[in-house]
């Protein structure tokens, strides 16, 4: 294989430095990421002829689709595999297989403004009004400082929210002396704040006697030839030093949908394949996503021209099907986009191409000059307008060009269905009884990339290069991203709501009726006392530690108790 001139001129340039690499296709899509310790060693060996006899077939097609690549360096390895776990769980390279799961790296959290304050291992950042440390690349290392950082520190490992007299009966971390027990008041609460603002400052790197302590102790250990205790020490020196070690937060990297290099072509490729009368300006993508029969989330996007409009994306929560259903899934949401899309035309005056005015006669006129128009007549302007109104001459008046609102978008030219026959079906059936079966609809099903045809029982199969398939391929990741990112905000803001299951006092009967009682947890943070001890289960004694519960967990910096809700995704717009 002979090395393109670009990348070995970009090789060249790359340094020997510990980092992340993201090849590319020649559409600019991301399909492996990797972490090294020596990016420019790592990367030349994909370009070296005399590996090329040890290459998998997998690792062969990889090297033979780089186009280009991009790097980021960063300072230390754990930061790398920190990078590299983000960046694969946002693109989902094609090449990938570890990280592309929903598990994230361990982190600890705490919250300071409970009664006696405990550590805790969590997995995902919750807007809680806790302090958060991590993630760490290593959780076994971190568990090892963690058990440290407690017998240190004299801290709780009880589980209890206000462990009391009764819980120290049973407990062995205070007979143990590794507790310094308040539940039984062998210290203040202010005592033992202090206790885990200390462990805190631990956690955050500031630990360096203690590095020298055990490092002492290690060394010690080995002139008595007490090898086993050396080595035990030696392994909580390392795992304490990677833990406490400063590591860089990443944000989200921008990487953005790749874009055909001629769309023109793809689209006059597709419509020969297709045979359809001329290449297809709209083409709509549709698909489904759920999690074992819970969160069923539909998407829509459509293209223009070859390229992403996201002013005319939609998301949909899937609300009459039962069950894991894709079919029906795909009917319903096919089915309310398209008469949601029907009555916006109707309304705006522009019935679908081809047909009448949906009341038989001509589109609307305007009233003639000598009519006179009363009060009556003028319907009240709606609030959305209004605001639009003010926004639009408050940027006016400085100077600035509002941007243009999108109006109701037209029927698409084609409709892909990201699925088999079956989803295939549902969909065309959904459009025959809304008299929209003109439109073309075909499938995608992922596992072979082949086309389903109405009417046709064998798909259509073209080859991996081809331009059609190709711009299939786009719009189908594009509603898969959509619907993807949908599903897990959804799941984000279920498990906000699930902020009961750390208090102690509570089962499922008793969650379960704070719930029908109030309707949700957002409700449940404005009750007082007295309102919680109404519900069937609680007492006042209850209902008030419930409420002090809810009163720590309250989302840091807010004047309110209403939990901040995920922001939608860029571009996109949920849809009834």
């Amino acid at each position: 294989m002979t090395v393109p001139e670009h990348l070995k001129e970009k090789l060249r340039s790359v340094p020997h430095r510990p980092g992340v690499y993201l090849m590319k296709d020649r559409l600019g899509t991301v399909i492996y990421v990797g972490k090294a310790r020596d990016l420019r060693k790592r990367l030349s060996q994909y370009f070296h002829p005399s590996r090329r006899l040890a290459w998998d077939p997998k690792l062969t097609a990889l090297v033979e689709s780089i186009h280009d690549f991009d790097v980021h360096v960063v300072r230390s390895e754990p930061e790398a595999l920190l990078l590299e776990g983000k960046l694969i769980k946002e693109l989902k390279p094609r090449y990938n297989v570890s990280f592309r799961d929903d598990k994230r790296f361990l982190m600890v959290k705490v919250n300071l403004n409970d009664p006696i304050p405990r550590f805790t291992f969590t997995r995902i950042r919750a807007p809680d009004g806790s302090l958060y440390f991590g993630p760490f690349p290593s959780s076994r290392a971190l568990r090892q400082v963690m058990d440290l950082t407690r017998r240190r520190f004299h801290l709780r490992g009880c589980t209890p929210l206000m462990p009391t007299e009764a819980d120290y009966r049973h407990c062995l971390y205070a007979h143990l002396k590794h507790c310094t027990a308040p539940c039984i008041g062998n210290v203040t609460p202010e005592q033992y704040r202090q206790q885990v603002l200390a462990a805190c400052e631990f956690l955050q790197g500031r630990c360096r006697e203690t590095e020298a302590q055990l490092e002492t102790a290690m060394r010690e250990a080995a002139a008595r030839q007490q090898y086993e205790r050396a080595a035990h020490l030696r392994d909580l020196l390392f795992a304490l030093r990677e833990t406490t070690r400063k590591q860089e937060r990443f944000e989200r990297v921008p990487y953005s949908l790749p874009v055909a290099v001629d769309p023109e072509r793809d689209l006059a490729a597709l419509a020969e394949v297709l045979k359809l009368p001329a290449p297809p300006e709209c083409i709509d993508g549709f698909d489904i996503s759920n999690i074992s029969s819970s969160l069923k989330v539909a998407s829509v996007v459509r293209f223009r021209r070859g390229r992403p409009d996201r002013a005319h994306y939609r998301r949909l929560q899937i609300k009459t099907v039962e069950g894991q259903d894709d079919f029906a899934c795909m009917a319903e949401a096919v089915r309310r986009r398209y008469r949601r899309l029907l009555q916006e035309l109707q309304a705006a005056g522009h019935p679908p191409a081809g047909e009448p005015p949906p009341d038989g006669s001509a589109a609307r006129s305007p009233a003639p000059a000598d009519d006179k128009v009363t009060t009556r007549d003028v319907e009240p302007i709606p609030a959305e307008l209004q605001q639009l109104v003010q926004q639009t001459s408050r940027a006016v008046r400085q100077g600035v060009t509002p941007p243009p609102r999108p109006g109701p978008a037209k029927l698409p030219d084609l409709i892909l269905i990201d699925g088999g026959k079956g989803q295939l079906n549902a969909a065309r059936a959904e459009l025959e009884q809304l008299g929209l079966g003109h439109i073309p609809v075909i499938g995608l099903a992922k596992e072979f990339e082949e086309i389903y045809l109405p009417g046709q029982s064998e798909p259509l199969r073209l080859g991996l290069d081809h331009p059609a398939l190709k711009l299939l391929q786009r719009i189908r990741d594009e509603s898969h991203r959509v619907a993807n990112s949908y599903n897990a905000q959804l799941r984000l803001r279920r498990i906000s709501e699930s902020v009961l299951d750390e208090f102690p006092g509570i089962g499922p009967a008793r969650k379960a009726a704070l719930l029908r009682h109030f309707g949700s947890v957002q409700r449940l943070r404005q009750a007082s006392t007295e309102e919680i001890a109404e519900v069937p289960g609680f007492g006042p004694r209850l209902a008030a530690e419930l409420r002090k519960f809810l009163d720590a967990r309250s989302p840091a910096g807010r004047s309110d108790d209403r939990p901040t809700n995920p922001a939608p995704d860029p571009g996109t717009s949920p849809d009834s």
